[in-house]
This record gives C-alpha cells, structure tokens and sequence, in this order.
C-alpha cells in the first residue's frame, strides 16, 4: 500500500508539471445571458473572468481569452457495472506536446512501445453493421492488436465506430485467457463533448473517478466508451464543440510513427494504418489527409457511406470517376443526408476521391464477396506490406522493412504470402539479422521460416560473437542466473570489482559475459566427464578442428590420439544448446531438427534440463523442465529404434561412439548421466549390453554350456561353445554363398567389388586360435562372475566353519586363509574406487561408489571384519570380536543378493523388496506409537516402581511386540496369576517384578481395564495396522511392478561394466591380478588400458556416414510422428471443427455475397434500363429536329442520375488518345510553400475543351500580397494557358514568369568498369527535399548549363562540362508535371544526356570534385530502384533505353 501511495503522489506530481488544460478567463453572454460564447455557464468561470455588467473593453477571442493552466481532472476511471471495467485517463490541452503524451503512455502509464499504430476512423454517429461483417471486424481487430502488439486509437467515445472498436476490446476481454495480452484502445476524445464529465475532476486525481454512462440523458454531447483502457481527453477551452481533438490525434500518430520499431537502432519507424467504417464528409478528408502523409488506408466494404463510395469506385479507372458517378453514389450510400451536400462540395470530393484512387499502394478495400479466405487482421498487414514495397526512399531496402516489420508482429503467414513467394531469392547474409531478431525474440515459426529459405546456421553463427551476443540477450532464466554467478566469480577471484550482474542477472551486461563462461556452466551442468565444447582459442566453424586433449584416460597410440584431438563443431549445436539452456521448446524443437548429432543431442538436453531442475527453486519451472527433458529422452528412444530396427550394428555404434560434438562423451554415457531409464531399457541397447557382457562368446550360448565350459575348458575346442567371431565368419560365408548363387544364375558382374571387398575381410576375420579361445572364454564378463559367484559362496562357506568350529586363540590355517581371502575383496574394492575410465575425477567416482547400496555394504562388512579381527586378536576382547564377525557374517549373506540382479526373474524383485523396506521403515514408526502407547500404560497398572531398566523395557516394549504375533501374557489375568513366577520387591534379576497386590496376596489391578486395553490394542494393532502394511505392499508391488523391469536394466550396465573391468581371477587369486596392476599403472608409470566396448573412437569417415544414416533416421523419426499426431483422435477432432466452422463461415459470406450480388445486378440492370431509355429518347429528338440534337444531349448528360459527362465526341477522343496523361501535382490542393488552396479539378475537367461552368480559380503569384487584378492583367493571363489543361490556380505562382518555364536536367552518365557491365549517372543531395537529383535548374536557354550548378561542381568542372552540352543526347523535351504549374504559368524540361569516357580529362576532375564534395555528388546506378522522383526517374529509364540496359 505504502508503494502504490508513493507511486500516485509521483504520477500525480509529473502530471501537474507537464500536463495543461484549457479554461476560458472572459466571461462574455453569449446566445444566453448565462452562458459564455465559449459554451461554459457563467458559474463554471473563475472569478477574475467575469466582469462588470458595464465593462466595455474588449470582445471574446478565443486565442486571446483562452488559457492553459494546469490540468484538474486525471487518474484511474472506473465505469462500474458487471467487470468493474477501469482505464487511465487524463485532461489535455490542444497545444499539448506530443512527445510529453507519448511519455505518459509509456512511461508513466507503462505501455509497451507498439509494434503497430491503428488509427480507426469512421462514422460517429451509430449506424448500422452487419453481423458477418461485424464479427469479422471485431475478430480480425482483435487479432491483429493481439498478435503485433499494436495500439488503436479512436475518438474514445460510445457512439459509431468508437463504439464497436469497444464492443470488439470487450468480447476479446471475455473470450481470451488471462495469460494472453491485454488490447490497448486509446480514446482520443473532446473533453468539451463529454457527458457527466464533472465526476472525473479532482485536483489531486481520482484513484478512481467512477463515470456514469448515461447514454439516454446524454443530448448533444456523448459518453466515453466502457470498453478503453486510455483515454485522452482534449481540451480546447470550449464546451460543445466537436473536433477538438482531431489536431492533437494527427500529431501524437505522427510523433508515434516517428519511433524506432521496438526502440532498435535500425530504420524501421512504427506503422501506422487508418481502417475505416462508415463515415462522412470529415472522414473523407481524415482518409486523404493520411495517404498523403502515406499512411495505408483499409476500407471496409458494406460499412456504409463515405466507406462505401470509395470502395464502389476503387477499382475503377481515374477517368471513369466522374462528378455524376460520385452524385450517384453519394444519393445511393448518404439518403437523406445527400440533400443537404452542394454541388461544389461534390466536385472537391470527387477530386479528393480521385486523388485517392489514383494511389492503390495506400488503398486497401476489404470486400467480403472477394476476401473470403482472409480476415481484416490479414488486410491490415498486407496493406502495410503492399504500402512500404512503394516508398521511394526505401526502395533498395524495402523487403527488409517488410520483413523487420513481420517479424515484428510475429506474423509467420503474413511472411509466407507477400515476403517469401516462389519468385524472390535470398542469401543467407542477407537474412543473418533477420533470425538474430527471431532468435532474440523467440519466435520459433520465424526461425523455421528463414531456414526453409536459405539461411545458413554455420554462417550465421560464423562469429563466436554472434553467438555471444545470443547469450547475452537470454531471458530472465536460471541459466542466466547462474551464468551471472559464474562471471560474478570469476570477476572477483581476479579482483576485479563486479556491479551490475549482482542485483540484475539479465540486464544485457555487454561485455562481461563470454563464450567461456558458457562453456563452463553447461560443462557443469553436463558432467565433468565431458571435454569443453567451446575451444578457449577460436570457434570458427570448420569440418576439423584440432584441440589438446586434456582427458587422463586417453590412449598412447598415435592414431587414436590424433583422432581424439580433433573436435568438430556444430552450429545447429550450439543454437539448440542456447535454445535448451533457457527452457524453451519450441525454438529447441527447430534447432534439434538441424542437429547432426540428434541422439547425443536429445541425450545431453535431457542431462542439462535434469541438472537444472534439481538446482532450481522455482516449482512451475522445475516442472516444465523435467517435462522438456523426458520430451528429448522421447526423441532419442524413437530415432533409436529406427536405427536399430534399420541396422542393429550401426544402431550400436552410435551408443559407444566418442562424440566429438558433445565433449566426447558416448550416448550410453549421457543416458545413464541423465538417468534415463527408458532409453536404457531398450531392446537395442540391452542387446548391447548383454553383447558386453558375453564377451567374445555368443549371446545364444545356454548359460549351462558355459557353465560346464568353466569347469572343463577342452569342450572349447569342439565346438560345444559358439564365439561370436565363429558367427560372423559363418553370416559373411552364407552372404557369400548368395551372392555367388544369384550371379551365377542372373549372369550379372555388377557384385564383382563386393566380392573383392568381402573375400578381404574373410581374410581379415580369422577364425580364433586355441590360445585365443581360452583366453576370450575366461575374459567375458559372464564368466568372470560366475567364478566370482563361486569364489563368493566358498568364502561364505570358509566363513562359517571358522566362526563355528575352527575358530581358535591361535588363527587356525582355515582363519588365515579367510584374511587373506578378505585382504583380495579389500584390494578389489580400492581398485573399483580408482578406476575411472570416464574421467569422472575422484570426488564424483567417490560420489557415486557410496551412492551403490551394495558399495555401501562391502565398506560395511570390510570394516566390521577389521574391527571384528582386531579384537578377536586381543585376548580380553576375543569374544566380541567373534561377535562382531558373527554379525558381519550376516552383512556378507546380505550382500549375496547383489548376484540375483543379473537375474531378469529376481533382479526386480529385489529392487520391490527395497522399495518395502523404505515402506515398512515408515510403517515400523507408526507401529511404535502404538506399541509404547499400550506397553506404557500396561507397565504402569502392573508393576510398581520397577526401576531394573532391562525387565522395564521388556515390559514396555518387547512383551506388546510379541503379543502382536500371539504371545499373551499371563499377568493380566487374576486366573493365571503365580506369585512364585515373579518376585515381591524385584530382587531376583532373573523374575519380573509382581504386580500390586491386595491383603488377599492377589492383583489388586483392576482386570476388567487392563482385559480392554489388550482388546482394543490388538484391535489397531493386529488387524488394523497389519492390514495396512499389507496394503501399502500392495500398493509399492503394483506401483513398482511397471517400472521395476525398466529399473533392473538400467541398473544391469553398473554390474556388466564392474565385471568387464574386473580382472579375470576370482578371489582370493585375484590379489595377483591387483599386485600385476600395481607394479604397471604406478611402478612403470604406463597408461592405462583403454577398452572399445564402451567407448570407440571413430575415423573421420566412418563419423560422417554414421551421422548421415542417422540424419536419415531422424527424418523417419520425424516423419513418422507427424502422421501419428496427424491421426490421433484429438487432432481429427481439432480438424473437424476447423472444417465445419470454415464450411458455416464460407456458406454465411456466399449467402451475403450473393443476395448484395443479386442487388447489385438489379441496380445496374435498372440504371441500365434508364439510360436505354433516355438514350432512344435523345434519338427520337435528334431525328425529329437535327438542330437541338446536341442541345437535348447536353441537358441529358446533366442530369444529376445520369452517368454520361459533358464531352463532345471530339473531347472524347482526346481524352481516350491521353488516358492517364492529364497532370496530377500541378492539381494538388495545396499549393507549396504557401497556404493558398486550389480550386478543385476532378479528371473530367482538366481539358480547357470540356466546359466547367463553376470553375474559379485563386490567383497567385508569389510576390503578390493579394489577388487583385485589374483588366489588362486578366487579358495578358489569357494569352498563357497551360497546355496541360486546367490546375485549380491562375497566375504565375511559384513561378519566375508566365508561360513555360525552362529548365535543364543533366544526365551525366559513364560506365563503371571497362566490361560495361554497370551503367552510373551522376547525382546531386537536394538538401531541401532531402533526396538525389539529377544536376539542373532553371535556364534562359537550353545551350548552356543552370547557373545554380556552379556552387555544387565549382568554376571549372562547371565550365569543362558546359563546353560538353553541345555535345549530349537530348533525351526528353517538353511539359513536365510540377506541383508549381499554374494555369498561366507550367514548366518545361529538356533532359540531356553527356556520356563521358572513362579514361577521359573530365571524368577525373568529376571524380576528384565527388570525393572531395562530401556526398554532395554522387554515382549511382541507372536503375528503378534509385530514390529520385518519379518524373527523373523516367528521364534515367529513357537514358537506359538509349543505352541498351535493362532499366
């Protein structure tokens, strides 16, 4: 509360400050005496503005008796009602800045920058919208906000089109979910329009102000809209007068508009686009006033008025727009309200229409009966599109605009349609900052969008900058949190001060975090057994990379090493890993798909996620992890199975493969890291295992065989006993066989190189020899342990005959040999704790020995055998000491169920027979509640201060345990009462104590209670409690019994590796295989010996086609998925709804399209009708009398209904020969650079030959202070007419003189290089305008070269180029289109092209004035793409042309 109070006292200070409103200080009588011409009553001025009833000195001036002081009326608003709707709102003045406003949006009512500005415009007064076209609006509104992230602005109040805008934010409100973003709809009102407004005044500001809609008592003025978040509320000091507002609003969109796009450094401003409903005279000019700004206009079709005008003739030629096809339409569209329009009033709108039309970039129509397949979110986006592919001045990098501006609005299939189409090529440089964008963003459909289209990860990620900079630009995330840490600590173990990280971890810290301390965390959260993927030198991305192995169990021989040190890097790697690190599927989803390394990938994404949720402390996202991590366990299990069912080989090559993308670490390893226990439990990974686990003998030997094999090792040779080198001889001889079979009869050679290459490995694959079969039977690891089964169950036996008949003071033989037996098992275990091939380190490998429960009872037998040992030889201790090794003798029989879990029938057991002893730990403790309740209360009513602790605890404890298992007691009972079974006073240790007896030497205990006790213990003792232990076994049994075979398997590699590492003699001769390792690993200081089974290093070659196959694999995987998803039950469901609301929306569009179809034909049949008929009319007349032909058709053509214009057939020829040849900017309303306005021409009226009655032009000229003209000045206008027809203003203008006006383009062009492959013109900066121009100006004559040319090129390029111009082409001459043309006054080019040399005199000093001119001349290609104006741009093509170049 206390910050919220601090919050509003500091907005309402900002407030005060910054923000003004109006109040009128002159009271005047107005239209009633107590009311003031501002429109306010008399009470609501202040003191000093009203004056005496006899002041005479001034009159009300609203610029000079209207004044800002600051604002009263701000806050939060509240409009009651179901939702208790509330929004921010504040009072502003119309000469408010808009850049103080846009601070207020967003940073003091903390709005998010828009990535898109909708400025909705229309009708403000109700009218009405069909259903189908209102639900489209509101649903495609809607849509596009919510997914851009857009603005809308309207007038804010509830009436027209402000009114559904709130209608479409509230039914968004109720259909969407909280997770979703709140709609941002700005009001922009008149303050002095507002109904019921005194309630949102309060100098402080209301937290909240509640508003009363009263929509009945409102009259002329209006209610703010329930359904706005914001509102601004314009205040021009006046009451009652609508378009306040209207200035402020094009301001603050302008402003917008003027913002970077999500405040990047790049070109790319905010958006803006006007849609528009409905709508009036005022609207019209809103729509022309916006695309001249170049603002894109979407236009509903069937909203109604001004809307449909437009949309009726958007398709039209220009020429076809007449004034009496607007009359018609406007009569058609306006009703009633077409009454009251003037003649002139039409004919400026039919210009503004025209003017309008005649710019189809900006024009969007969305028409229902043509835009079936699209919603009003799509038309929005691709007007913006279509609007940005036609600026000039971005013309070169317009489809980057587009698609920065896509991105931006994350609209994949607004991308898909107008950005990436079939004809457009990319390169992936082109597009790199594109997918940092879509990365950075998290937009993962992008990121699949710009890879389908050429993007390149390895270049893209090229720099190890670039991805550095990905990490920087990582969300608030755990792994950023840790990254923090890891440079936090880093920093200061330097001694470096560190700020910033500490409180922020995500602030973007530039520089302080690098690609090694990436490398370090996810090494971290890998395992330490995994090299750094990252090199400290470089990450460049090349095929080999060498690195300096740093692992200590890496082999000596020169090959392997070699291999070892090559690392190869992956940038589809490195994406997902960034893209795993933060938690985020979809992205990780896209990168896996690139990955090479799929297997390896899913597997380690599935160690890190672990790691990460075990180190997290958020619930939620701890969950969201283990969920993504058992989604990649999935991904690896299913691409593996596609392998293994594919090529059961290969498929194990990939488990024990060292990938060189993963730290060289095996996809076995990071499964069993991540403790993956369903890719484990594969059949093609056991299927590896128990290969491992065989050795060299065949998996399909009987267990019987081998075990007889042990005993009588010559069976070997007689083939009793099957290796598997006997089996692959055998498959590659029968592959052999078949092949020889087929070729001989099909003829065919083609095999002849697969014969050679098998015949060479028959030849490699030698069958084994006798020295080689003993050593390979009595190396598997399966024989290793059934030895070691046998060793262990004779040291068992060697046991208990010493500890129950040899065990003597002096050590008997027998006892010797049992120390020496025990000394080997200690051996053992010391070499199980050192060994690791892995390279876990010592503190991990010490870790995870005593995590093993059968470790942790070998550590527990060694030690109590020890201390049994050491006692026994001392001679006061010497029966404890054969207690102790009694009770570890039970520890040791313990440890004998560790041989069932190589058993597939009783290795799950035993793991169910651990999980109920963890429940009946917790059983046993509520048991004991129970059993000290009853013992207590019993020893307590029975005996009487026995203070012997043993007969106490028996008679507390140990006497209600066994009467559990049916043992009662005799003392409870007066019957089976003996006072010779116990002693009085508890003198006799060896009788219990007698209970309380009476006079009568009989219990004086009540028997009746103690009876009851009994009873009601055994009732929760016996039969409740029990029940329930059997329950809860029944319970884990069923529980465990799903799992316990996935667990047992997982569990299985950490006894086969033990056994394949174990020397091959059992105990106690296995302390000569020990004392052998010991004179060779630490005497003679020689490497260890590397083995293949679990981990194989492989050749370059063999990497790439073993990764190739397994791409192909995953694509399978990938493929297979997709149906199966697409095939699922709620997916075809998903699917059918889809189709049968498509189905219901395309008969509704079909249905309204075809009914205002039918209407249209109707109306055009009956116009058609009419004109026949006035048509046979005018003939009938013209035969009737010849002379008033022309008459009668004149007066028919000027019929306000008719579509016929006043034109002669000559004129209309004329018109049809110059079809969009009439000028268009010397007709433009606004005459520049001053505020003097044209008469409006529409299309029809330009030709002086076409009568135009009402035509009155303004004069102007621009030395002239007004447009007085006396008669002989109106006769010498009439002997200069523009040739180009009418321009809507007499006099010279702008203009030096009446008549043409000469001037002179320069085309100065040369040749790039000697090739002529690039043609180059010269251009000039027109700083004015802001653009490149061709060098010219205005000239006396055509010979010489504008004056104004020297300044830019100096005296003497000036003078050399002038002597060149006689010379030149003369490419174009005439009547040029130029916003000055007047009708008395126009201007006239000639444009002349001087090709110069390249070697020659001239171009030096050309070149030397560019490089000297600081860009103010420039070469540039002759191209369409050049920012010029369009008329240069027509001169540059004639240059081409003249050229031979393509344009």
């Amino acid at each position: 509360m206390v910050s919220c109070f601090k919050a509003r006292c500091a907005f309402s200070s900002w407030v005060r400050e910054n923000i003004r409103k109006k109040e009128c200080c002159f009271f005047e009588k107005g239209v009633r005496e107590d009311v003031c011409k501002c429109g306010y009553s008399k009470a609501d001025h202040v003191g000093d503005a009203i004056k005496p009833e006899d002041f005479t000195g001034e009159s009300w001036d609203r610029y000079r008796h209207i004044r800002e002081v600051p604002t009263d009326a701000f806050g939060d608003i509240s409009f009651g009602g179901l939702g208790q709707k509330t929004g921010k709102y504040v009072r502003v003045s119309t000469d408010t800045s808009p850049e103080v406003l846009y601070h207020l949006l967003t940073e003091q009512w903390k709005l998010s920058p828009p990535n898109l500005l909708i400025s909705v415009t229309g009708g403000a007064k109700n009218f009405y919208l069909k259903t189908h076209l209102k639900n489209m609006f509101h649903r495609g509104l809607m849509k596009v906000a919510q997914t851009t992230g857009a603005w809308i602005i309207t007038g804010g109040t509830h009436t027209g089109v402000m009114k559904h805008v709130g209608q479409a934010v509230r039914d968004y409100a109720l259909s969407s979910s909280s997770m979703q973003g709140k709609i941002v709809a700005i009001g922009v009102a008149t303050w002095g329009v507002i109904h019921n407004r005194d309630t949102l005044v309060y100098s402080g500001g209301c937290f909240p102000a509640h508003y009363l809609m009263d929509i009945n008592g409102q009259g002329r003025l209006s209610c703010l809209d329930n359904n706005h978040t914001h509102f601004l509320l314009v205040d021009d000091g006046t009451h009652g007068g609508y378009g306040a507002e209207i200035e402020l609003r094009s301001r603050l969109e302008k402003c917008i508009s003027g913002k970077r796009l999500g405040n990047k450094e790049s070109g790319v401003t905010i958006p803006v686009v006007c849609v528009v409903l409905d709508g009036g005279p005022g609207t019209l000019k809103t729509i022309y006033n916006a695309m001249l700004n170049g603002t894109p206009c979407v236009i509903l079709e069937g909203s109604g008025r001004i809307a449909d005008v437009i949309a009726q003739v958007a398709g039209l030629p220009v020429t076809r727009v007449t004034i009496a096809l607007i009359h018609q339409l406007m009569k058609k569209f306006f009703g009633q309200e077409y009454e009251t329009f003037a003649d002139l009033e039409i004919i400026k709108w039919t210009k503004m229409i025209q003017d309008i039309i005649r710019m189809p970039q900006l024009l969007t129509i969305f028409r229902i009966s043509e835009d079936s397949h699209r919603d009003v979110d799509v038309a929005i986006l691709q007007a913006l599109l279509k609007a940005s592919k036609t600026r000039e001045s971005l013309a070169i990098d317009c489809w980057k605009r587009q698609l920065e501006l896509a991105i931006a609005w994350n609209r994949v299939d607004i991308a898909e349609t107008e950005i990436f189409t079939e004809e457009s090529q990319w390169r992936s440089s082109d597009l790199h900052w594109a997918m940092f964008s879509a990365l950075a963003g998290n937009k993962p459909q992008f990121v699949s969008l710009l890879l389908e289209n050429g993007v390149s990860l390895r270049d893209f990620l090229q720099e190890e900058d670039t991805l550095c900079e990905l990490y920087k630009q990582l969300p608030n995330c755990l792994f950023l949190r840790k990254l923090a840490k890891r440079v936090h600590s880093s920093r200061r173990s330097r001694g470096s001060p560190f700020r910033g990280i500490r409180h922020r971890p995500d602030s973007r810290q530039g520089k302080m975090i690098s690609m090694t301390h990436v490398c370090d965390e996810v090494r971290h959260l890998l395992g330490s057994f995994t090299q750094p993927l990252y090199p400290p030198s470089t990450m460049k991305y090349h095929v080999n990379m060498t690195m300096e192995d740093t692992s200590a169990s890496v082999d000596s021989r020169g090959p392997v090493k070699e291999d070892n040190a090559e690392i190869q890097q992956d940038p589809s790697r490195d994406l997902f890993l960034w893209a795993v690190v933060q938690n985020n599927k979809e992205l990780a989803e896209t990168a896996w798909e690139q990955c090479r390394d799929c297997i390896s990938a899913a597997l380690a994404a599935s160690k890190i996620l672990k790691k990460m949720a075990q180190e997290g402390s958020d619930a939620d996202k701890t969950e969201d992890m283990q969920e993504l991590a058992n989604h990649y366990e999935k991904h690896a299990i299913g691409v593996f199975s596609n392998c293994h069912n594919s090529d059961e080989e290969r498929a194990q090559k990939l488990l024990v493969r060292a990938s060189p993308f993963w730290g060289r670490t095996t996809c076995l390893r990071l499964a069993l890291e991540a403790d993956d226990k369903s890719f484990i439990a594969q059949s093609g990974v056991q299927a590896l295992l128990t290969q491992i686990w065989c050795g060299e003998l065949s998996v399909d030997n009987p267990v019987w065989r081998v075990m007889i094999c042990m005993v009588f090792f010559p069976l070997i040779y007689t083939g009793f006993l099957i290796f598997r080198r006997d089996e692959v001889i055998q498959k590659e001889n029968e592959k052999s066989e078949e092949i020889k079979t087929v070729e001989s009869l099909t003829g065919s050679t083609l095999r002849k190189n697969s014969r050679g290459s098998d015949s060479s490995s028959l030849q490699h694959l030698k069958p084994l020899g006798s020295w080689s079969r003993l050593v390979y039977l009595y190396s598997s690891p399966q024989v290793k342990f059934y030895w070691n089964i046998v060793s262990y169950f004779a040291f068992l036996f060697l046991f208990a005959v010493v500890l129950m008949i040899d065990f003597q003071v002096t050590p008997s033989a027998g006892e010797v040999l049992l120390y020496i037996w025990l000394c080997s098992l200690v051996c053992e275990e010391v070499r199980q704790l050192f060994y690791d091939p892995d390279g876990f380190g010592f503190r991990k490998k010490a870790r995870m020995y005593i995590n093993d429960l059968w470790n942790i009872l070998d550590v527990l037998s060694i030690l109590l055998f020890i201390i049994g040992l050491a006692f026994r030889l001392t001679s006061q201790l010497f029966y404890a000491g054969k207690i102790l090794l009694c009770i570890d003798f039970v520890v040791f029989c313990l440890r004998l169920m560790a041989i069932f879990t190589i058993s597939r029938t009783l290795g799950p057991k035993i793991i169910i027979v651990r999980r109920m002893m963890m429940d009946m730990f917790f059983f046993m403790f509520l048991l004991s509640i129970w059993v000290v309740a009853y013992g207590v209360a019993k020893q307590g009513i029975l005996i009487h201060n026995d203070n012997r602790l043993d007969w106490i605890v028996r008679g507390a404890v140990y006497e209600p345990y066994l009467i559990i298992f049916g043992d009662f007691p005799h003392n409870i009972d007066n019957t089976a009462f003996d006072i010779n079974s116990c002693t009085m006073n508890g003198t006799d240790p060896l009788k219990p104590k007698c209970p309380v007896l009476n006079e009568n030497q009989t219990p004086a205990f009540p028997v009746w209670l103690t009876i009851i006790m009994l009873c009601i213990y055994l009732l929760f003792a016996n039969i409740l409690l029990l029940n329930l232990l059997i329950a809860i076994f029944n319970f884990t049994f069923q529980e465990v019994q799903d799992n316990t075979d996935r667990i047992w398997k997982f569990q299985r590699y950490e006894l086969i590796k033990e056994y394949h590492s174990r020397p091959a003699a059992p105990p106690p001769f296995i302390i000569l295989s020990h004392l052998y390792l010991f004179i060779r690993n630490v005497v003679l200081c020689r490497p260890p010996i590397v083995c293949k089974e679990f981990k194989n290093e492989l050749t370059q070659i063999e990497e790439e086609e073993l990764l190739s196959w397994e791409s192909l694999m995953k694509d399978r995987y990938l493929l297979s998925t997709q149906q199966e998803q697409s095939q699922s039950m709620e997916r075809r469901i998903l699917d059918t709804a889809q189709r049968v609301t498509t189905i219901a929306d395309q008969l509704e569009r079909e249905e309204e399209s075809s009914s205002a179809a039918m209407v249209k034909r109707l109306a055009r049949l009956e116009e058609q009708v009419v004109q026949s008929t006035k048509a046979l009319q005018w003939i009938m007349d013209s035969l009737r009398s010849q002379g008033l032909a022309a008459k009668e058709a004149q007066s028919l053509s000027q019929e306000p209904n008719s579509s016929f214009t006043t034109t002669t057939p000559d004129t209309l020829r004329n018109m049809s020969e110059n079809k969009n040849g009439f000028h268009v900017n010397a007709r433009q309303f606004h005459y520049p650079n001053s505020k003097i306005t044209r008469f409006p021409v529409p299309e029809e009226k330009v030709p002086w030959e076409v009568s135009f009655s009402s035509y009155m032009p303004t004069y102007y000229a621009s030395e002239d202070s007004g447009d007085n003209m006396d008669g002989s000045e109106s006769e010498t206008l009439d002997n200069y007419r523009n040739p180009g027809g009418r321009t809507g203003i007499r006099g010279r203008g702008a203009l030096s003189q009446l008549g043409p006006n000469l001037t002179l383009d320069l085309v100065v062009t040369r040749w790039r290089d000697s090739e002529r492959s690039v043609l180059e013109f010269l251009a000039v900066w027109d700083e004015s305008q802001g653009t490149l121009a061709l060098p010219g100006g205005p000239v006396e004559s055509t010979d010489h070269l504008p004056v104004t040319l020297k300044r830019t090129m100096g005296k003497t390029l000036y003078g050399k180029i002038s002597a060149k111009v006689s010379e030149g082409t003369k490419v174009f001459e005439g009547y040029v289109d130029d916003c000055r043309n007047t009708d008395n006054a126009w201007v006239e080019t000639t444009v002349q092209n001087i090709h110069l040399d390249r070697t020659s005199q001239v171009m030096v000093d050309i070149n030397n004035m560019v490089v000297k001119s600081n860009n103010a001349l420039q070469w540039q290609e002759v191209s369409s793409k050049t920012g010029i104006s369009s008329n240069q741009r027509d001169s540059l093509r004639q240059v081409a042309e003249l050229h031979n170049r393509k344009f």
